[in-house]
């Protein structure tokens, strides 16, 4: 491991930035959203940073750069296009002992700057160690499919619930049984459409249940409208990977099924009574199974969502994509 990988809180503490240039200006907005008070050093701003700086986002000294524009810094960062001046910079935050970063210069640089996957509070971050930059992007760029925009949200509702579960579960294996069940239910999916208090009332409903020793079973509906697997959503293939029994309309593709977790029960639906698979389906989910509906026609999704909150069951619908 070339590098000790870290995150640095800056909120409310100063940073700076020498240089104004495009490249200074995306460094000036990571760290803004860091919460960080930003001092830019450079004779000339890009509109971008001019922009910020009438609107009072960050300071700016309007001078070339000189050691003293560290005095209160907690990290610097330089993104000049003067190598002197960006050597005078690394020297000065070594003799103050600041973390400094050199853009494209490595040798000047004692942190470097990851490719982020922002899901805040949750943060994924990549580096090559300054080797590789286009693959780190291109890593970010594929975990932006597989990471839902609502797994911030998740995290930030667990992170306010964390006390309440270590009170309810005193034993460590009930919390990971709890957290496992959090994750691999619905519950992640209900964050990427629902509201935050929405999220912390499943939460709470799946705590209640594990507290009474309960199995909590969970029922999805998924419509699928065309037999070709390339046009599955992502949220259709998360959740046909940790169903374990599958109800599938004869219509649904043979390439669909394969894509289903390899150890789950696959049962055909013949044109049986909707209501007749929905029972079944709720008896399944009753017993802790995760139990999934493929299903070629939005017939019996209603219904089967009402029967669900009848009973208490946890249920996510995830309407058919166009063809």
């Amino acid at each position: 491991m070339d590098y000790l990988p870290i995150f640095m809180d800056v909120r409310g503490r100063c940073c700076v930035v020498v240089g104004g240039g495009e490249v200074a200006a995306r460094k000036v907005a990571m760290l803004l959203r860091a919460g960080a008070r930003v001092t830019v050093v450079s004779p000339q701003l890009v509109d971008e940073l001019e922009q910020r700086k009438r609107g009072g986002e960050l300071a700016h000294i309007d001078a070339t750069f000189s050691p003293a524009c560290l005095d209160d810094a907690v990290l610097v960062i330089a993104a000049t296009d003067d190598n002197a001046a960006n050597r005078a910079v690394h020297q000065a935050a070594l003799q103050r002992r600041l973390p400094v970063n050199v853009v494209d210069a490595l040798e000047l640089c004692s942190f470097i700057m990851p490719s982020v996957l922002d899901r805040s509070p949750l943060l994924v971050a990549f580096s090559s160690g300054g080797r590789f930059p286009m693959l780190t992007r291109w890593l970010r760029a594929r975990l932006e499919t597989l990471i839902p925009s609502g797994y911030g949200k998740l995290a930030q509702v667990a992170g306010e619930l964390r006390d309440e579960v270590r009170r309810r579960l005193p034993q460590p294996e009930s919390r990971r049984a709890f957290w496992r069940e959090v994750l691999e239910g619905t519950i992640p999916e209900r964050a990427s459409s629902d509201d935050a208090g929405s999220v912390r009332l499943a939460m709470l409903d799946t705590l209640e249940k594990a507290g009474g020793g309960q199995n909590t079973g969970e029922v999805c509906w998924v419509g699928v409208a065309s037999p070709e697997p390339d046009l599955l959503t992502f949220r259709a293939l998360r959740l046909m990977q940790r169903a374990d029994v599958v109800f599938y309309d004869r219509a649904v593709g043979k390439g669909v099924l394969d894509l289903v977790r390899r150890d789950a029960e696959q049962r055909p639906v013949a044109g049986g009574a909707v209501d007749d698979v929905i029972e079944a389906m709720l008896a399944l989910a009753c017993e802790g199974r995760h139990v999934l509906r493929l299903a070629d026609a939005e017939e019996g999704a209603e219904r089967l969502r009402e029967r669900c909150i009848a009973v208490g069951i946890p249920c996510l619908v995830s309407g058919m994509p166009k063809k």
